[in-house]
Order: structure tokens, then sequence, then C-alpha cells
């Protein structure tokens, strides 16, 4: 029985796990939770995901939600198809992946889903910008990146010269920076230009991209 994944396309976190099944070669099927109607709160679907988010999957019976575990996973479980080495099996290249992934989660993506709250989401909500807020997480973005150019001239991934799940996790929230009027933040630093160019590039992320938002 092929994985299902229920989620939203609005959802970074829904996008992340597609990139992983593009990237494994998984098919799955696709579930639509409409969050604009609260069905992410409907009764049977908090049986599955207590905290009311999307997405989470079902693997044969199995249910998993968050995203970054559903990733492992999924990793882990088609080792050997599709893109291979997302997560090192040595302990050293291992723990340089660890690091990676931190990285993404404490210094990246705060800054950066804090932006795109305050500059697209609230104004499609049409609820008013915090512009307090939105300095101070684009201020602290931007001294991250800075750090992210010095570890990128040194080494072509964020965990070493691979590419891993560390780096893929940027994609979902840059990608919404990056085509909302941020590109600077990824365009400004060469180390990061460089980086950043081949992860939107990737024919995963493009097919991730083409699904959710198909041609007319």
């Amino acid at each position: 029985m092929p994985l299902t994944i229920y989620g939203s396309p609005f959802s970074t976190c829904t996008r992340l796990v597609v990139l992983i099944c593009k990237e494994k070669q998984i098919p799955f099927n696709f579930v639509l939770v409409d969050i604009t109607k609260g069905e992410q709160k409907a009764p049977e679907y908090v049986d599955k995901q207590p905290f009311n988010k999307v997405p989470y999957i079902d693997d044969d019976g199995f249910a998993l939600y968050e995203s970054r575990a559903i990733a492992r996973y999924l990793i882990k479980k088609y080792a050997d198809q599709g893109t291979p080495d997302l997560i090192p099996s040595d302990p050293q290249s291992e723990a340089l992946f660890e690091q990676g992934a931190s990285i993404e989660s404490f210094n990246f993506n705060p800054p950066a889903s804090g932006i795109a709250l305050e500059k697209i989401v609230k104004p499609l909500l049409a609820l008013r910008t915090d512009e307090k807020t939105l300095e101070k997480r684009s201020v602290e973005l931007n001294e991250k990146l800075d750090i992210y150019d010095v570890i990128l001239g040194k080494q072509k991934y964020l965990a070493g010269n691979k590419l891993t799940l560390a780096d893929l996790q940027h994609l979902p929230h840059g990608t919404l920076l990056f085509t909302n009027g941020f590109e600077d933040l990824f365009t400004s630093r060469p180390n990061v230009a460089r980086w950043w160019n081949e992860l939107i590039n990737r024919p995963a992320w493009q097919e991730v991209t083409t699904y959710f938002n198909p041609v007319a």
C-alpha cells in the first residue's frame, strides 16, 4: 500500500515531506487537508496529529507526524533508492549532519519563519505586520547567513562536501522568502548564492514546485 501524506500545499512542512519523497523516489498518495476550513482540527485528524498541524503520514498503518521526523524515517527506510546518503551512516559524517540539521533548526528556521509570518502570511490573512518584529528577524537572519557564507566558503554543503537532509531542510521556508522579495538574502553572499542556486534547481524541488503549482 503506497505511503499516504495528509497535508496542505500551503504548508512548508508538507513540502519538505513531499521533497524527500521526490528525492528518494517514493510513490505516495496525497490527501488534502484544508487548513483554511480548519480540517486539521477535526476529531479524526487530531486522533493522528494531536497538535492540529500538517502533515502526518500513514505508511501502511504506521502513522507519524513532525516533518523532520518523517523525513528521517523515509530516508532511512528507503536508503537504497533515490538520492543516497541524505543521512550519512558513519559516525563522524552523521555527527556533522546532525550539526548541520541543528544549524537549520535553530539558526535559520526561527528568523526565516518569523519573516514569512510577518511579511507574507499576515498580509494574506488581512492582519497587521509587526514592523519591529520583522526588522528584528531580518537582522537576525542576515547575521546567521553571514556565518553560513563563512561555512560554505570552506565546504560545498552545510555538513561537508555531500548533500544531506540538513541542506534540503532550508528549501521550503527559503523558497518562500526568495520568491517574495527577499532574494537578496541568498544572492548577496557568494558562497550562500552558489549553495542556494544548486538547491533550488534540484530536479526534486522543481517537481515539488510543479506538483503544488501546476501550470494551468
